[in-house]
């Protein structure tokens, strides 16, 4: 019988026992967290220095990526070092900070993906109230109510789970810290506690997820309603990315947290976790830029200032 006062350690699972395994793990997640560093980087490099992205759609952009390199950096360099080094440990301060910053980060995506949902609504829906509805002074405000709600959600939680007595061991079924993982090594009588503070927080991630369906159902009529083609292509361009990260996001988190126990196990249990935690911020820039012409001409603008700059240098040396 271990309790929460004795434990100064978490062991967290490791994706591998033979040591090739662990090292081909190692190099594909370092492959992983630097690609997404570099197209995060480079998306929020590219909203920053061009001031014809400084508008809404984009601003909140800039701030998911942001949010995408936190949520990466949280996981992914301390799974890369545990493999690296053949160890599985993780301190109890530690485990306690990478719970609240996943939480923190990964609340501040889903509030912000609905603002995102918001300023296409009215985009779309209301084009006329669009520099009224959502002026810079807007934009702010709902970016920082999506921060500030994702903080204290985050400290609600931590300080929620890490109260309780642990009396099941250390061991975390998971590559990172985690509440549902934690939870299962709480004290059968306390962690009650717990669930009631996940079941608002359900309740409102319901509520977000209601509100983009609904603005994305006054969207799509709106659009159908569009008498070109080439109108309705461009109103669908603007709105199909976010959609995308919006499907991806919902999808992997759902099945990771609502699938059946039946079919719950720690293979399987890895790999999603893989799909919600790290895949999400590696993909999301390429989706976003992938069909946007004013994000890839910024990023071109980017590049080139950047190699140009470099040419001079080395002529100004030679």
């Amino acid at each position: 019988m271990s309790n929460s006062s004795s434990i100064t350690q978490f062991l967290l699972l490791a994706f591998a026992d033979m040591r090739e395994l662990q090292l081909l793990h190692f190099w594909l997640f370092l492959g992983i967290y630097l690609a997404a560093l570099l197209a995060n980087g480079l998306i929020i490099t590219a909203i920053a220095c061009d001031h014809h992205l400084h508008t809404p759609m984009y601003f909140f952009l800039l701030n998911l990526s942001l949010l995408d390199l936190g949520s990466i950096s949280t996981t992914v360099p301390k799974a890369m070092a545990n493999s690296l080094w053949d160890t599985r440990a993780i301190s109890y301060p530690g485990c306690a900070a990478q719970v609240f910053l996943l939480v923190f980060l990964i609340s501040a995506e889903y509030f912000l993906l609905t603002v995102m949902a918001y300023d296409r609504y009215v985009a779309i829906c209301k084009p006329l109230h669009y520099g009224t509805l959502l002026g810079s002074r807007a934009c702010v405000h709902m970016a920082a109510a999506a921060w500030g709600s994702a903080f204290l959600n985050a400290v609600l939680h931590t300080a929620s789970t890490f109260s309780l007595p642990l009396c099941r061991g250390n061991a975390v079924d998971q590559f990172f810290c985690e509440i549902p993982q934690i939870l299962k090594l709480a004290c059968s009588d306390a962690y009650l506690r717990e669930v009631g503070v996940l079941v608002v927080v359900v309740c409102l991630a319901v509520g977000c997820f209601i509100f983009i369906v609904l603005s994305y159902g006054q969207i799509f009529r709106a659009v159908l309603r569009v008498p070109s083609e080439q109108g309705q292509h461009k109103a669908f361009s603007t709105c199909l990315p976010h959609l995308t990260v919006v499907s991806l996001f919902v999808s992997t988190a759902m099945f990771a947290y609502l699938k059946p126990p039946s079919i719950s196990s720690p293979s399987l249990d890895l790999l999603v976790a893989v799909l919600y935690s790290v895949v999400p911020p590696a993909l999301n820039p390429l989706i976003y830029s992938m069909r946007n012409r004013e994000i890839k001409d910024a990023l071109r603008k980017l590049i080139t200032g950047y190699c140009s700059e470099e040419m001079n240098c080395m002529l100004s040396f030679a």
